[in-house]
Order: C-alpha cells, then structure tokens, then sequence
C-alpha cells in the first residue's frame, strides 16, 4: 500500500454508489473509512414480516405437515421468522417442528442464530455456499421428501428447480420478500449519475437489487446509457455470483469477493479502484488521477466536475494539445463558448495547486506537460 493509501485511504477521490437496503448504513461506514465519497439509493425495500400473509401461510402449513429437511439461509432470515412466528402465537409450535426435522444452516452467521432459538443444525456447509448444500441433499437423495427452505428474498435460481426434478417436495418460506421503494427519486438520481459516469463503481449485495436497478433503468428509458457506462467506466462489485447474474445476462462484466461478505466486498474495491487509476508523471511531478480528486506527489486534491472532466480529455493523450473546442465538449453540459473552457481550466490549475502541469498552447489549446523521459512510453 502506498503512502498516499496510509494517509488518505485507498478509496480517497473515488465515489462509490450502494443501492442496499439492509445493512447500507454499515457498508457505508466501511466504504467512508477507506476515504469514499459514497452516494446511497436503495434499489428495493423489505415487505414488513407481521404483514407477509405468505408467510404465515407458508409457516401454518409446515407446522401442520412437517418437513424431512428445513434449510436456513440467512441469520436475520431466520430470526425475522421465528419472531414473526412469535407475533402470531404460533412460535413454540413452529419451533417444536423444527427441532424434529433435519436443520441445514449455509453459513456461521445462520448457525448461530439457529442456536439462539434454541436449536441444533445438523450440517452447515465449510464454503458458505448454496451450490454446497444442494449437491449434499442431493447426494442424500430427496426423491419422496419434503423440503422447507427459508428465502433470501427471492428463489435462488435452480435450487428450488433441482430439488424439484429430484422428486422433492419443496415447501418456500418466503421470509422477507423485496419491493421498489416507496421514493424512487434517489434510485432515478443514482441511475442518472451512473449514465454520466459519475460513479467510479457501484455495489450490489443481493440480486433483487440488482434486478430492480436494471428494471428501473429500463422503465426510465435510460438502459442503454446505463448499461454503457457500467461497461466501460463503472466497476460493478457484487458481493456474491448470485448477485451478480442479473448483470452477467446483460453482458456486464463485476467482480466479486471470494467470501462473500461486505468486509471482503470493499477490500476487493480498495485493491480495485487504485489499480485502475490513471498514473502519470507530469512536470516533475507524480500525478495519479481518480474518480472525483487528483494525487499530487501523493498530496490529495479535490477537483471541482468541470475541471476532472478537462483533466480527463487531457490525459487521454497526455502530452498532446487538445483543442478548445475539444475541451468545451468534454464539458459537462457544454455550451459553445470557449471561454467556458478558459474558466474552468483556471479552476483547475488552481485546485491541483501546480499550474506548470497544465501547459497552454497559444490559439492551439492545452496539455498535460508530460516529462521528456515519459514521451515514448505515452505514444509521443
């Protein structure tokens, strides 16, 4: 890690967006302390358990017909249902059932919270994955069997399917079920950032989210914007490959933590991020450019939109002059005055507290003064 990681943090001048609904205010807090400016939108809301009439039915219905097999999913999944349960006076009866069934837990988190109400898993899988746990009942064999399995919001794809074609009985328990949230203004906000590029990357913890982003997108007839800039110039980071499907059916590329936890998720951003900053060596000078500031000599500079958009056209061919009338459409909404130009590339020199790195080039336009010994290597 460099120095400028130490003092700053390695997501200082990167913007990040997080379109969770649950635990974003923590996924934020990780993502600030690493120095982010972070822009929050929830893609979805959480139907409220007391008033999911599914899952009361779901949950009369194995307490009166009992289940061979029951499969917990999620920690807060499966508390929200035992005290759901609990609402209804139905929460001894459901727990007494399942104390008689075989209880598969995915992960430590769900294992824990399965022994605070009292409880014992007979298995939980070493990976924390799904794909694990179907290849065990699988192997088990569930041809004739009945199968409860607690949701993380929607089905996860093929597992209710492969059961089903095994000849099990599978019985949804619909725990918490995902709708768009009741203000869509910073979703609409957040997708219109997106298309402008205004987002260095963009983090998705659960795959209704990611749905509901590209659906809103799509309802808003911004899609194809969208979808190029998450192509080109957006990292897309998903906590997990479930998450991540919505956009891999869309031909987008994301990256994904190998344990699929938020920890992991913004550690695989701070090695991400930096890594893809443009490095160059300008008038004797170090200059890393990012999202939305400059590292100057290892010296954070923020930098208003107008002069990053400037400064981005600039290095695209660092050394080379790139015309005002280029520069002015670089411009964010962009008129046809030059002068435009001229005020923000002042502002620019002067937020990056080094004039000389930005070199005027008299009825020509500007560039970036690339050191000599840098030439060949930047196409010179």
């Amino acid at each position: 890690m460099q120095d400028d990681d130490a003092t700053h943090g390695p997501l200082a001048g990167f913007t990040v967006g997080v379109t969770a609904a649950r635990r974003a205010e923590e996924l934020g807090t990780l993502l600030k302390r690493r120095g982010a400016a972070v822009l929050h939108a929830p893609a979805l809301r959480i139907v409220q358990l007391a008033d999911d009439s599914e899952l009361l039915t779901s949950t009369k219905e194995l307490i009166d017909h009992a289940p061979d097999v029951a499969v917990a999913t999620t920690a807060i999944g499966f508390r929200g249902w035992i005290e759901a349960a609990d609402g209804w006076g139905i929460g001894d009866a459901l727990l007494e059932r399942l104390r008689g069934v075989e209880l598969l837990a995915r992960g430590p988190k769900v294992k824990g919270a399965i022994r605070a109400a009292g409880l014992t898993e007979a298995w939980s899988p070493g990976s924390e994955s799904m794909a694990e746990v179907l290849d065990r009942l699988l192997a088990e064999g569930v041809a004739g069997r009945r199968v409860a399995l607690q949701l993380h919001g929607e089905p996860l794809p093929g597992f209710v399917e492969s059961l089903t074609a095994a000849g099990a009985d599978v019985v949804v328990v619909p725990v918490y079920r995902w709708m768009p949230p009741q203000d869509l203004t910073p979703l609409d906000r957040m997708l219109d950032v997106t298309a402008a590029r205004g987002l260095d990357a963009i983090t998705f913890t659960s795959a209704p989210a990611a749905a509901s982003f590209l659906g809103r997108a799509e309802t808003r007839g911004v899609l194809p914007e969208v979808l190029g800039a998450l192509r080109d110039d957006v990292l897309v980071a998903c906590v997990g490959p479930v998450t991540a499907l919505p956009f891999q059916a869309r031909g987008i590329a994301t990256v994904q933590p190998e344990r699929f936890r938020l920890g992991p998720l913004v550690q695989l951003m701070c090695a991400q991020l930096p890594a893809a900053a443009r490095i160059l060596p300008i008038a004797g000078h170090r200059v890393e450019i990012r999202g939305h500031a400059v590292l100057v000599d290892d010296e954070l500079r923020a930098v208003p939109p107008a002069g990053m958009a400037l400064l981005h056209a600039l290095a695209r061919r660092p050394g080379w002059v790139v015309a005002r009338a280029e520069l002015l459409r670089a411009l964010p909404g962009s008129g046809t005055d030059e002068h435009a130009v001229e005020t923000a590339m002042a502002r620019l020199r002067s937020a990056l507290g080094v004039p000389r790195l930005i070199q005027t080039v008299v009825k020509r336009g500007y560039r970036l003064a690339l050191d000599p010994s840098a030439d060949s290597k930047y196409g010179r």
